[in-house]
């Protein structure tokens, strides 16, 4: 028995020294070639990001000093329900690789059993003849065995399966961050919407009060004589249109606080978060960085270069199938008719021997395999050039958002300190009685749109940082990849 098990275990020892004197086939994986511009367009006239913020911190959040989001965001990465799925699929990955990293190595197995079988013999049946009865014959057969069998990888398929699996695992890997960061910038975008609601809510509530005096100042003038009852009716028409406005923000507030409580893997019946008076959230001047490291700080287009190596790899696995198949099998053990007799040397039987098999015709199966991954590389080699110009669009026009959107934000600034200045003139004339209240309604309702008017550039340019943050990729980097030895061992 030791003999056979030796025999099993030099199969085992010269897997690795067979592997390393074969060849795989199929081309070598080179990263395709992508155009990178020298310099972002748009970032012409762009504030520069202090010396020290050369990168984007990975709690990028933390820039906008929001203690309420900073805790939101924090939640995401472990009670995310998409998150959690991605997370799984990537240990799928991972245990994919492991299972065909075991074709490398011999398979082994062991095995026992015992029959028993009878009748009647000659003997018997001549005694049954003469009236005498003799027992019938039984027989025992008691087998143990140990088999093992091992297919060399001449030809590399299991090395480009394992290949393949790996760079699977890793665009898994980097699927997870892009993932991530969406969810990520998709929380910070839906905050920044509820508190604009807050914002809007609380301009309006401010306003209803400015025009609730203004209806008692007009409902005065009224019983003096001084005005006719067709100010009044004004008056209150504009007081009850702008509750009824303020009222309306409560829709989308709730909305946006039902959203995030599904970022956050809460259910929206048992989650809120508390309104604030004010909307002054800083939007931080962010580091560009070069064109040229963009590449290597985006997790989808990691992602989609790492389905490149994969589906390279998968020309291989195919064109390995042009080759024949060699394996190797034995096995060993004892028969015997008895477990008395079972372990001894006459007892043993062993048997050990290779086999070829090729293919000789399959109606051009294995042309159309190889025609279908050479198809399935090529298109994914153009998914990853998409994906680096996507890159590049998102990271001129979140650029050129934030730039032309803070200009506009100045200049609505203006606009609604002149359009207060114009309420209080205006007011003090229909106190004089030199105009008419409806005077009165439009500079006041041309206030108010330019309140509410600075509040959304607020809000936008909030957005369009918060995007610019994820066309930078969030403060990660393609270092923070694990690497193809990584994603093959065990979890």
């Amino acid at each position: 028995m030791k003999s056979h098990l030796k025999q099993i275990k030099h199969m085992t020892l010269i897997a690795p020294l067979a592997l390393l004197s074969s060849c795989a086939v199929g081309p070598d994986y080179v990263k395709p070639g992508a155009e990178t511009p020298p310099a972002f367009k748009e970032q012409a006239g762009w504030k520069i990001a202090q010396p020290a913020d050369t990168e984007i911190p990975v709690k990028w959040w933390e820039m906008y000093r929001d203690p309420v989001l900073n805790a939101l965001e924090e939640q995401v990465t472990v009670s995310n329900q998409t998150l959690i799925q991605a997370e799984a699929q990537y240990r799928q990955a991972r245990a994919l690789v492991q299972s065909a990293q075991a074709a490398y190595y011999p398979t082994v197995g062991v095995s026992a059993s015992s029959t028993r079988s009878g009748g009647a013999t000659a003997s018997s049946r001549a005694a049954a003849t003469a009236g005498v009865s003799l027992p019938a014959s039984v027989n025992t057969n008691d087998l143990l065995s140990v088999n093992a069998s091992w297919e060399p990888d001449l030809w590399g398929h299991v090395r480009r399966t394992v290949e393949a699996n790996k760079a699977s695992a890793q665009a898994s890997a980097a699927e997870l961050q892009a993932m991530r960061l969406s969810i990520q910038a998709q929380l910070a975008q839906d905050y920044f919407q509820l508190r604009d609601q807050d914002a809007n809510r609380q301009l309006y509530d401010k306003t209803v009060v400015d025009y609730r005096r203004s209806l008692e100042l007009t409902q005065n003038q009224y019983r003096a004589g001084v005005v006719p009852k067709e100010n009044v009716v004004l008056a209150d028409t504009q007081l009850k249109q702008t509750e009824a406005q303020a009222i309306d923000f409560d829709v989308a507030r709730a909305q946006m606080e039902h959203a995030i409580a599904s970022l956050v893997g809460k259910p929206a019946s048992t989650f809120s978060i508390a309104a604030v008076n004010t909307f002054d959230t800083p939007v931080p001047v962010l580091p560009l960085g070069l064109p040229s490291t963009l590449l290597e700080r985006r997790p989808d287009v990691a992602n989609a270069e790492r389905l490149v190596a994969q589906a390279n790899a998968q020309i291989g696995v195919a064109k390995s199938a042009y080759f024949p198949n060699f394996s190797l099998a034995a096995s060993g053990g004892y028969q015997s008719s008895g477990l008395a007799k079972w372990i001894s040397l006459p007892n043993r039987i062993w048997s050990v021997g290779p086999t070829l098999a090729e293919t000789l015709f399959d109606g051009g199966a294995r042309s159309a395999a190889t025609d279908s991954a050479i198809a399935a590389y090529d298109a994914s080699v153009a998914n990853y050039r998409n994906a680096v110009l996507s890159s590049f669009q998102e990271v001129e026009d979140y650029v050129a958002a934030l730039r032309i959107l803070e200009q506009e934000s100045n200049k609505q600034e203006e606009a609604v300190k002149l359009s207060r200045r114009s309420v209080e003139l205006t007011l003090n004339q229909y106190k004089a009685g030199i105009i008419s209240y409806l005077d009165v309604i439009t500079v006041e309702n041309t206030a108010l749109g330019n309140e509410r008017t600075y509040v959304e550039l607020l809000n936008r340019r909030l957005s369009a940082n918060v995007l610019l943050i994820k066309a930078l990729g969030g403060g990660w980097n393609v270092a923070q990849l694990p690497d193809a030895a990584a994603v093959g061992k065990s979890n």
